[in-house]
């Protein structure tokens, strides 16, 4: 059927499907647009559509110069008054020309990481790592910083881009001003599918409603919605406010099918709305569901709700679990992350422990370690079909239980962490090179034969670490990340045999697509990475694997990925 296409001269269309693949995969785009001028064409708006993103968020303030430069590139489009203010804070040169119109292709805007990358790229220039600009020395920072930021809206804005994902942190510094210039242009922000609002307790919600009452009236085509906290707002009429133009814009939206609520839940906001038929996903993430008693009636009306997500939630006790069981609908819960074991979670499980695909317990250590293991147990008996199972601050007594849920679940397992949850300054204790010589000598005997994902955070011993990587040789991993926790300092670690055996074991076997690797000496709060020998990372490549900054390549907070994944 694809050759037939070709002689068809419908070899474009199918060219962009293929390329569409690659959307995140900046490397691999940019090789397509250098192929030909129709890869060129089909590859550059999937480069340009989130700039902003080339940089993981939690690695943004390592970025080199060199890699945003392209704010440079949209600064060219600046109209000829605010060219010349350029020219008088001693940006000049700019390339004249460009192949396209860049600044039309965005369509995702995070209002705080734009404001990042502009500072990070002042203090570049400042430093004369473009000796074509002389900025101005006594230039104020946060002037300069402020005059790029609403130029790159306006430039946005003039050169027609559709944003289709709009991330919004109001309590930032330049809300203001992208807060006007959006209110000034209905087209910007009418085909808005994903709409994030802050998610923290000290949440401006004042100025925050006259954007809500212009997305009501200019845009209903929103279907991922997150709704922050607002209970700690002091002003009753505000709130009041807030709360009347949330629910108006809910209720002015067509297909809204998927809302996160963090910390609050304004039940109230979605009965008599069109989403009742329209919302696939609810996610709740740190609500306090203590004396919430109105979970029938929402979930009751909720016709067409697929997936439930609870996410590190407070209060799960019998009250609550109680209005789950006398559901006559199904309770479709696909997440469950929790800090210790609750009362009657068995009735939660026999109810919906068949939905239940992901899955993550983190212990603080305070808790009985017994009803942990019961809990592991539990998950074990009711749940089948769990992809992504994290582990964090695990002991001796609910290790051999979480052994054995891996092992029951290994069929459907793409996603795995085992971390003992080291920050730096953390106590050492002798028990955890126990419990991860456990691990090690347990668990690459009963991995999957491909996961997509491991995360393995432990005090690793070289001859465990030995048997791991051999029990588990016949396990294809994608992304491999390993911190070895050392009790000592950089000086004593000694660990040339680790990267022996990680050549020996990973590289050479090619058992990897991406692969990350630190070592963590918890004594001096240091660290030690791969990534950073540049030699060996060419080595790595030689064998077609790609070393990863370890940050880079970790999964971070499960809400950040699941964003991802039902989007």
């Amino acid at each position: 059927m694809a050759c037939s296409k070709i002689f068809l001269g419908e070899l474009p269309e199918l060219l962009s499907e293929i390329i569409q693949y690659f959307r995140s995969d900046f490397s691999t785009l940019h090789s397509c647009s250098l192929v030909s001028r129709l890869w060129c064409r089909l590859a550059i708006p999937l480069l340009w559509e989130n700039p902003f993103s080339i940089i993981p968020n939690k690695n943004y303030y390592s970025i080199e110069y060199h890699k945003i430069r392209f704010i440079e590139t949209y600064l060219v489009k600046l109209n000829d008054n605010d060219k010349i203010k350029l020219y008088e804070f001693g940006i000049n040169n700019l390339t004249p020309n460009t192949l396209f119109n860049y600044p039309s292709f965005i369509q995702y805007l995070d209002t705080r990481l734009i404001s990042v990358f502009i500072e990070k790229w002042v203090v570049a220039v400042k430093k004369n790592e473009n000796p074509s600009f002389t900025l101005i020395r006594n230039t104020q920072n946060l002037d300069f910083i402020k005059f790029i930021y609403k130029s790159l809206i306006k430039i946005f804005i003039e050169n027609e881009a559709i944003i289709h994902t709009f991330d919004v942190k109001n309590r930032h510094k330049y809300f203001d001003v992208i807060s006007e210039l959006v209110l000034q242009s209905s087209n910007f922000i009418c085909n808005i599918k994903n709409l994030y609002l802050e998610p923290y307790y000290s949440f401006k919600i004042g100025n925050i409603n006259p954007l809500l009452k212009f997305l009501s009236s200019n845009c209903n085509s929103i279907s991922s919605l997150y709704i922050p906290s607002f209970n700690k707002h002091k002003d009753s009429n505000t709130l009041i406010e807030y709360l009347s133009q949330l629910s108006q814009l809910i209720k002015s939206q067509k297909n809204l099918s998927k809302i996160l609520f963090f910390y609050d839940f304004p039940h109230l906001t979605l009965l008599n709305s069109n989403c009742l038929n329209t919302l696939t996903t609810i996610i709740f993430y740190n609500i306090d569901f203590k004396n919430v008693n109105f979970l029938n009636e929402v979930f009751e009306q909720l016709n067409v709700l697929e997936s439930i997500h609870i996410i590190y939630c407070f209060s799960l006790d019998f009250n609550f679990i109680q209005q789950i069981i006398n559901l006559t609908k199904p309770f479709k819960l696909k997440s469950l992350f929790v800090s210790e074991a609750f009362v009657s979670i068995d009735l939660l499980l026999q109810k919906s422990g068949d939905y239940l695909e992901n899955f993550g317990f983190k212990s603080f250590k305070i808790y009985d370690d017994e009803s942990e293991s019961q809990l592991l147990e539990l998950i074990t008996k009711y749940c089948k079909k769990i992809k992504f199972f994290e582990l964090c601050e695990f002991d001796s007594q609910n290790i051999y239980p979480a052994i054995n849920l891996i092992k029951n679940i290994q069929q459907n397992l793409n996603y795995l962490t085992i971390d003992l949850d080291y920050d730096f300054g953390t106590y050492f204790c002798n028990s955890d090179a126990e419990i991860s010589s456990i691990v090690l000598q347990n668990l690459g005997q009963i991995l999957p034969p491909k996961l997509e994902y491991l995360n393995m955070s432990l005090v690793i011993n070289t001859n465990d670490f030995v048997i791991f990587l051999k029990n588990s040789h016949n396990t294809f991993i994608k992304k491999l990340i390993f911190s070895n926790i050392i009790n000592g300092i950089r000086e004593e670690a000694g660990q040339d045999d680790m990267l022996y055996n990680i050549k020996e074991y990973i590289m050479k076997k090619k058992r990897v697509k991406y692969f990350a690797f630190q070592n963590l000496f918890i004594i001096n709060d240091d660290h030690e990475e791969l990534f950073y020998l540049k030699d060996e990372v060419k080595e790595f490549k030689l064998h077609d694997i790609i070393v990863k900054n370890y940050n880079d390549l970790k999964i971070g907070e499960f809400i950040e990925f699941l964003k991802e994944e039902i989007n």
